[in-house]
């Protein structure tokens, strides 16, 4: 059983691939989520898909992972405050949209806010309980 729950450490950091393919084949949707008073989205976009990118590769070869889980737990924790929260506010939403729609995309955008929590939770676990190189962060 051991062997099997062993797993979870490649599982859970390999798991954050889908936001990698997600930057990587629609990039403008990524985009579309920097907030409207930060310049050059797709850049940013970018920038997000290196920086997890190098957060899967830290975590699966055990190399600075403790940081990584950490850096990576503030890097969530900021999007559900600085991105999700404010679109559940109706903020950046699209103006356009019929009610019905602003309303179930304001609900999505809570279920990010949730998401996001769950996750950066999961990521300080990971870091204090499963990392195993502690030279940056002790």
């Amino acid at each position: 059983m051991d062997k099997i729950l062993n797993l979870g450490r490649y599982i859970f950091p390999l798991s954050f691939l889908l936001y990698v393919g997600l930057h990587l084949g629609k990039p403008e949707v990524g985009a579309s989520f920097v907030p409207d008073y930060i310049p050059f989205p797709l850049f940013w976009n970018y920038f997000t898909l290196v920086c997890i990118s190098a957060f899967i590769i830290s975590a699966v070869i055990g190399k600075y992972d403790k940081l990584s889980y950490v850096l990576m737990a503030l890097y969530v924790i900021l999007m559900a405050v600085l991105v999700h929260m404010p679109r559940s506010m109706g903020h950046e939403l699209d103006a356009g949209l019929m009610s019905a729609n602003l309303d179930r995309e304001k609900e999505l955008e809570m279920v990010n806010i949730f998401r996001n929590i769950m996750v950066a939770g999961a990521l300080m676990a990971f870091a204090k309980f499963v990392a195993k190189d502690k030279r940056v962060i002790g």
